[in-house]
């Protein structure tokens, strides 16, 4: 029996969504909040969490990540613009989904992801296709946006905890975005990310952390 976990704003959505995944007898859901910070509350991990969110931005990017360390990632949303499909994908998104797409999409995305696979919605196949023709040469490195902001903070200086201050985000998620980065750059320490800072063009001595900070 896989574990579902639905995360979604809306009362009514969230009804939906766990009656779809409830009537598969292969499924269970375990936890249905109205956010992540909710999610986060509780001490469980998910074979797949259903993120449902109405519009993308960075915030919510950031979000997929903190999911990310609690199961892994469907999100359902509108695709519209920035930021886009494939960089919720780099984010730790194991599905994606419009908002439009049929109930049978959506529990066909649960499927597969709980069997380890990836899902994108048919109706989002044309453009995702577009996005990985059109990648910024800044995304040469394999970092997403995000892991690029936090690899400037590391190489300045700045601690754990005071990057998550200044992106606004957890502790704990700018652990997941450095852990990510050392992977994608192979390397191991402190030292080594700012050398890859610096060859990537992404140092600026702009950046010092102060005693007080």
């Amino acid at each position: 029996m896989f574990t579902v976990a639905v995360v979604a704003d809306h009362p009514i959505t969230r009804a939906g969504l766990e009656k779809l995944a409830s009537d598969d007898a292969t499924m269970r859901v375990v936890a249905t909040v109205g956010s992540v910070a909710e999610l986060h509350k509780t001490t469980d991990r998910y074979d797949v969490v259903v993120l449902s969110i109405p519009q993308m931005d960075v915030t919510t990017v950031d979000e997929v990540v903190e999911v990310t360390e609690l199961g892994q990632p469907l999100v359902i949303s509108q695709w519209s613009g920035s930021p886009t499909v494939l960089a919720t994908v780099r984010a730790g998104a194991r599905g994606c989904i419009s908002r439009s797409a049929e109930q049978r999409d959506v529990r066909d995305a649960m499927r597969v992801i709980v069997r380890g696979g990836f899902y994108l919605c048919p109706r989002m196949l044309g453009q995702f296709q577009m996005e990985l023709a059109n990648r910024d040469t800044d995304e040469q490195s394999g970092l997403a946006p995000r892991e690029i902001e936090t690899l400037r903070w590391i190489a300045s200086g700045f601690t754990h905890s005071q990057i998550a201050t200044r992106m606004g985000l957890s502790q704990a998620t700018v652990n997941t975005y450095a852990k990510r980065i050392r992977a994608k750059l192979n390397v191991n320490n402190k030292a080594d990310l700012t050398r890859m800072a610096i060859e990537l063009g992404h140092f600026s001595h702009s950046r010092r952390p102060s005693s007080a900070a």
